[in-house]
């Protein structure tokens, strides 16, 4: 981010906006600026510290933090995000002013990457013009993943009970900071909105279930993102053992150089196959049911929702020369589609059922339509069903905007995209004037949906309000029991 203006220090008795921080902080900002808007940036301040595979524990003292640098991401697979170190527990925040005494909507954003990789250093999270345009606090989180966050070994160790959530218990950590602290940066604690893309969105779902987040936020906003089941606590033991096995004999993940827990997840996952899956437990101490099934999590009824899919997720997923559509044609279609749809239906009858009703549509064009129905669509039509029975607010949406693919919605809602085009710009203000709308009022513009319209906002260059998008596609699949991959 471009630094605009001199950078300002306040100290643990310094009053921001007339407010004190809670927990007192010895801090720099800088003005930030991206396209048309400016906003007060603080990057990397500490939530709270945490030893391996153990709950964090909350910073209430105050410490020096640069203001003009991001805290590390967490060690993953890949050099995509660096710096990377194990202690990762820092948020960011962007406000439009920092004297006003004022309350301004709280947006919260949990980054994607499944529950294993990913981190809010990416600038496509950068959170200025979000703040700028929606006069609203934005605030993002980088917390534990894969095996430091998620590895359930306390079948098998009970020094830690509480390692299958403890990625999950540093989001709760970091909302607990916004409660405390963002009064002081003009943010209202009483108006906290989370939002969250793909595996942010599934970790949202999954604190609606936990009880320690009860009260910590007010609505919420999940981005091609969803959590219906976690990990059964014998399927998550499993992993350990595997992920153990992968790294050695001997090895003590407590002391193992993080190195090598990273390296260890390519240990084969015993239920899935692939990689090893890494994502939250229903271990019966911080996860006590699942977060939509059988029904959605009753402590978070009373929370409006935003759900909302890209029109074509899988086009994110899968290279040109892939397996999977190198030689695609209607031959193969079938044998393509099989171990992709993620469920257990008939891939022949399928194709045939989408060969008749899109007669024009290419293999590949097939290919996604149906992946995209049948693995990552599936999951928000589960959590929106689920509301729309429990009589609890849920606003849904798809992105159909230049066929989006799975994280297209991300540069709009912050409106990050590098160098838009005039159409891409404008479809950039609507999504981010709705999830402001959203944050400030929890009603989007759109109705909600229920059982009988199932309203959806359609985002496209023409934007329309349309019942039962794909009724076709989701009544087909509803034929087959949905289960959450990774469960």
């Amino acid at each position: 981010m471009p630094l605009v203006a001199k950078a300002e220090i306040f100290t643990p008795t310094h009053h921001v906006g007339g407010v004190e921080a809670r927990d007192g902080f010895y801090r720099s900002s800088a003005r930030g600026s991206i396209g048309n808007g400016s906003a007060w940036a603080f990057t990397g301040i500490r939530y709270a510290r945490a030893a391996r595979f153990a709950a964090p524990v909350a910073v209430t003292t105050a410490e020096q933090l640069k203001g003009d640098s991001f805290g590390p991401a967490c060690p993953q697979s890949g050099n995509r995000y660096q710096p990377q170190a194990e202690d990762c527990l820092f948020l960011n925040v962007w406000t439009p002013a920092i004297e006003e005494q004022r309350k301004r909507p709280v947006m919260v954003y949990f980054h994607g990457g499944a529950y294993s990789t990913g981190s809010v250093t990416d600038p496509i999270n950068d959170g200025t013009m979000l703040a700028a345009r929606g006069d609203v606090v934005v605030v993002t989180v980088n917390h534990r993943l894969n095996a430091l966050g998620y590895l359930y070994l306390a079948r098998l160790d009970p020094r830690y009970s509480d390692s299958g959530n403890a990625g999950q218990l540093d989001l709760i950590a970091a909302l607990q900071w916004v409660q405390r602290n963002i009064a002081a940066f003009g943010g209202d604690p009483a108006n906290v909105t989370v939002f969250g893309q793909s595996g942010g969105g599934a970790k949202i779902a999954t604190l609606m279930a936990m009880p320690a987040a009860k009260g910590l936020f007010h609505k919420a906003i999940t981005m091609s993102g969803q959590q219906v089941t976690a990990s059964g606590p014998l399927n998550a033991t499993r992993r350990a053992e595997a992920f153990l096995a992968k790294l050695g004999d001997g090895v003590d993940p407590a002391t193992a150089p993080v190195e090598q827990l990273v390296a260890a997840l390519s240990a084969s996952d015993p239920i899935l196959g692939g990689g090893v899956y890494m994502g939250p437990v229903l271990d019966m101490t911080h996860l006590a049911r699942h977060p939509f099934w059988p029904d959605a999590a009753p402590q978070s009824n009373g929370i409006p929702m935003m759900l909302g899919n890209t029109a074509l997720e899988t086009r994110a997923f899968y290279a040109p020369d892939s397996k999977q559509l190198a030689g695609l044609s209607f031959d193969n279609l079938a044998v393509r589609i099989a171990p992709e749809m993620r469920i257990d239906a008939h891939p022949e009858w399928v194709v045939g059922q989408f060969r008749a009703r899109y007669p024009n549509a290419a293999p590949l064009d097939l290919f996604h339509r149906i992946v995209t129905a049948a693995r990552s669509w599936r999951g928000q039509v589960e959590e929106a069903e689920a509301r729309a029975r429990a009589g609890a607010p849920a606003f849904v949406y798809q992105l159909d905007f230049e066929d989006a693919k799975h994280t297209d919605d991300i540069g709009l809602s912050f409106g990050t995209i590098p160098d838009p085009t005039l159409t891409q710009q404008a479809m950039s203000e609507r999504v981010m004037n709705a999830f402001v709308r959203f944050a400030r009022t929890g009603d989007p513009g759109w109705p909600a949906y229920d059982l009988k319209h199932r309203q959806t906002m359609i985002f496209n260059t023409e934007s329309r309000v349309e019942p039962d998008p794909r009724r076709w596609e989701r009544e087909l699949f509803a034929r087959v029991p949905y289960i959450q991959p990774g469960s």
